[in-house]
């Protein structure tokens, strides 16, 4: 989503702070009035070099604490990269391992590497990274706004290696099928068919979050959520692809008016799913849910859980747009995000923060976003 819709979207939203400060506060929680985005009409595809500053905490004023909602901090990375195409990361995809990963940037652009971490499980830095365009099925760079801004991605099968991935697009809705071989992406393979109701999506508020379910009664399905668009009742609005019939509609309740950034399967057959809120009077706000698999039917309206809600004031966050989940070696599942810094490097930071819970947590979490509200 461009920063220009960003703050549309928000605009006559609990504004009451006069104009210089609010750019302050704005400023101070990392939301930034966005950079220009690199074309990548001349990007060769080729390895870069991206470096790792780890963060000492995600609390600012107690470092030392580990425990947030329902989650436990296992370790964050400030990210930089000489590459002028480094940034605005809006979409994560990880291998069973945690390891490989795979990225795409709302300017049309994809990245891939290794995560390393230390003998304690904690992020360290990527490695073996390299970068280049989404292509059009005629194998050329998506140069066109309308056809770049990529928002989400989940693998289908394989790995970040060898697989295969969905990418949504806004602006142009779409959600297209790639091939990854060898950590690089081919051009476009196909399209997935689209609901009618689709059409009613915002410009810049589409399929902002998409999942390929890996468990339960919906294993294999397609499942997309829209970033903006709202039922009468202002209700989130997605869509589960149900074989070969047409995409069914269901809702999630939004208590806060959040915005979908992403969404990550579970192998049970449940769903995370990202949110982020922003108020020129809090700065940014960032929440994750957990929709069970049994809520994830044709037109249910789920109150899904909240696992931790954060501000940009106390906690280490940005614009937080991407979500991958791995199972790690005891089991617990690991949770791991990266922000979408809109290309300005001087006001917004690329973060990777990585979080673990245990299994039997999200079991026992229940009572929905009331029960759970900040």
């Amino acid at each position: 989503m461009s920063v220009r819709a960003f703050l549309k979207s928000h605009r006559g939203r609990r504004l009451r702070l006069p104009a210089g400060v609010a750019a302050l506060v704005a400023i101070g929680a990392g939301v930034a009035f966005g950079g220009g985005k690199p074309s990548t009409v001349d990007l060769v595809t080729g390895p870069i070099t991206v470096e790792a500053r780890p963060l000492p905490g995600f609390d600012r004023t107690n470092r030392d604490e580990r425990h947030f909602g329902k989650l436990t901090w296992r370790g964050g990375l400030v990210l930089t990269s000489p590459s002028k195409y480094f940034g605005g990361w809006s979409g994560l995809a990880l291998d069973p391992d945690g390891k490989g990963f795979f990225a795409i940037s709302d300017a049309g652009l994809w990245m891939s590497g290794t995560l390393a971490y230390d003998a304690q499980g904690v992020p360290t830095g990527m490695e073996q990274v390299k970068l280049g365009a989404i292509q059009s099925k005629k194998g050329e760079p998506l140069s066109r706004k309308d056809d770049s801004d990529s928002e989400g991605v989940t693998l289908i099968d394989g790995t970040v290696e060898k697989g295969r991935v969905y990418i949504s697009f806004e602006r142009k809705h779409r959600i297209a099928r790639y091939d990854l071989d060898q950590g690089g992406l081919s051009p476009a393979l196909g399209k997935v068919e689209l609901p009618k109701s689709a059409r009613n999506m915002p410009s810049n508020g589409g399929f902002e979050a998409i999942a390929v379910l890996r468990g339960g009664p919906n294993k294999g399905k397609l499942v997309a959520l829209s970033e903006q668009l709202r039922d009468d009742d202002g209700n989130y609005v997605g869509w589960i692809w149900e074989d070969k019939d047409e995409p069914r509609k269901f809702y999630m309740t939004n208590d806060g008016d959040y915005d979908i950034t992403d969404a990550s399967p579970l192998p049970d057959g449940s769903l995370l799913v990202l949110e982020r809120r922003f108020r020129f009077s809090e700065g940014v706000r960032m929440r994750l849910r957990h929709i069970k698999a049994g809520q994830l039917r044709p037109h249910a309206l789920i109150d899904a859980d909240i696992l931790i809600a954060a501000d940009g004031s106390g906690r280490e966050l940005d614009n937080m747009e991407g979500l991958a989940t791995c199972v790690g070696p005891d089991g617990e599942i690991i949770v791991t995000m990266i922000s979408d810094d809109n290309y300005s490097h001087t006001l917004q930071r690329t973060l990777l923060l990585q979080f673990a819970i245990k299994p039997d947590d999200l079991v026992a979490s229940r009572g929905g976003s009331k029960a759970d509200a900040p």
